[in-house]
């Protein structure tokens, strides 16, 4: 028995030795010349794709959008409608609309001359970086950057000049959370006045064991749609805001 499993453990020892020999040939190839600035842009590409998520939340206002979103939900006391896939997709969207320039400039300074081979990808991710800059300087509040500079220990430049993106991102973030809660705040309002309105009155008629919720909800719903809710908030979204 153990003379006929001597060939399969033989086999079984080489086939390690040739995979790593076969690895150690095939490396130089691939990192070589061209197959080698292939292999990296392809592995910036999948870094890139990894990133993608978390820079369309800190750079763009989809951050703001998706607040107010599902503030209205919490507001209108449904806060499981609609389904976060669908919130998610819609100020995707939103933000796509919204920024519309801002990404045709990025197509045309970036991402053309990168697929036409006139930029390197370090320079691609250079422009890619200036054009966001710009898009959030003219979002951010000049208090707001003070701030974060003063936070990080930085002393406050004399001159108007570009800052770093470790300083802007977090300073443009506390202008979209500020305004994402100025604008959730606006659309509370209407809902609480008709939860307080028909808290009243069944404390009125005497029905205190009826949840006003049961009335309430079906109420607004009912405000919400007569008034075109969706399209003045996607019209407020969508807004340029100026500061």
């Amino acid at each position: 028995m153990r003379i006929r499993s001597l060939p399969l453990w033989l086999l079984c020892q080489a086939l390690p030795c040739h995979a790593q020999d076969g690895l150690g040939e095939a490396l130089p190839l691939l990192l070589g010349g061209e197959n080698g600035a292939r292999a990296v842009a392809i592995a910036v590409a999948l870094t890139l794709m990894v990133l993608i998520p978390g820079l369309l939340l800190v750079m763009t206002c989809f951050t703001r959008i998706i607040i107010v979103l599902s503030m209205l939900r919490h507001a209108m006391g449904m806060p499981d409608t609609p389904p976060n896939g669908v919130l998610i997709l819609l100020a995707a969207f939103l933000t796509l609309l919204s920024m519309g320039d801002t990404f045709a400039r990025l197509e045309r300074e970036v991402a053309v001359p990168l697929l036409a081979q006139q930029l390197d990808t370090a320079q691609a991710l250079g422009r890619a970086g200036e054009v966001m800059k710009d898009y959030m300087l003219a979002r951010t509040r000049e208090q707001d950057l003070d701030a974060v500079l003063e936070l990080s220990g930085k002393a406050l430049p004399a001159t108007a000049v570009s800052p770093a993106l470790v300083h802007l991102v977090p300073a443009f973030l506390l202008g979209e959370l500020r305004l994402a809660f100025q604008i959730g705040f606006v659309v509370f309002l209407p809902f609480l006045l008709v939860d307080i309105i028909i808290a009243g009155i069944l404390m009125s008629l005497g029905m205190m064991m009826v949840p006003p919720v049961i009335i309430s909800l079906p109420i607004k719903v009912l405000m919400f749609v007569s008034i075109d809710g969706w399209l003045l908030l996607v019209r407020v979204l969508l807004s340029d805001s100026t500061w």
